[in-house]
């Protein structure tokens, strides 16, 4: 059973919104004042202005939920909103003009079971966005998006094809030393048990 919480821009929509919620099946409609123990939030407005963000943001800081997910149904939302509204929990976002309620449910459910439901040109925004990050601030510090430091990374794939840390410091003209270093420094900073758990981190996170 999936628990919602509608928040709309005004009464009328949000009564009408949790009406229909209700004749979902899986779906248990929670009061408006109860948001901070819901699964998901969906929030409806015209259009996405300052006032919807620090709503957006009280959302996030109340929630007892760790994994709430917000679905956001707009007119239109900008870039800088956007980027914001993630860092909230925004995992859903649909256009109001193209929503029905059986998407609406569709992308609750989705964003429920931990996953995102955002439009084709709403993601390459977000990939055009981790890439600049990428290019413009991360490489030049040596890092990656995983957290990773180039070199580790470099380190990490080696370990991933079954090398030692003799054949390891040979491939990337290091010394053993050093090859141990790295290894150490980067599983005490992210909390690694071992060289395995350290390659399956890199990998879950699409760093390898």
């Amino acid at each position: 059973m999936i628990s919602i919480a509608v928040l709309a821009g005004d009464p009328l929509t949000g009564e009408g919104a949790v009406s229909c919620l209700r004749r979902y099946p899986g779906l248990h409609v929670l009061p408006q004042d109860e948001h901070p123990h819901a699964d998901v939030v969906l929030m409806i407005t015209p259009d996405v202005t300052e006032e919807t963000m620090l709503l957006m943001e009280s959302v996030s800081a109340r929630s007892a939920r760790p994994g709430m997910g917000i679905v956001l149904v707009t007119g239109h939302l900008g870039e800088a909103h956007l980027l914001r509204a993630m860092r909230y929990g925004l995992r859903g976002l649909m256009w109001r003009q193209d929503s029905t309620f059986d998407r609406i449910v569709e992308a609750v459910r989705g964003v429920a079971d931990g996953g995102a439901a955002l439009p084709p040109a709403v993601q390459g925004r977000l990939v055009d966005h981790l890439r600049a990050i990428q290019r413009d601030v991360l490489a030049p510090l040596g890092l990656t998006t995983s957290g990773l430091e180039t070199r580790e990374v470099d380190v990490l794939r080696l370990l991933a094809d079954g090398l030692d840390t003799t054949e390891i410091a040979q491939k990337l003209n290091y010394s053993e030393r050093t090859i141990k270093n790295i290894v150490s420094v980067m599983m005490n900073r992210l909390g690694l048990r071992n060289r395995t758990h350290a390659v399956a981190f890199a990998l879950r996170t699409g760093t390898l």
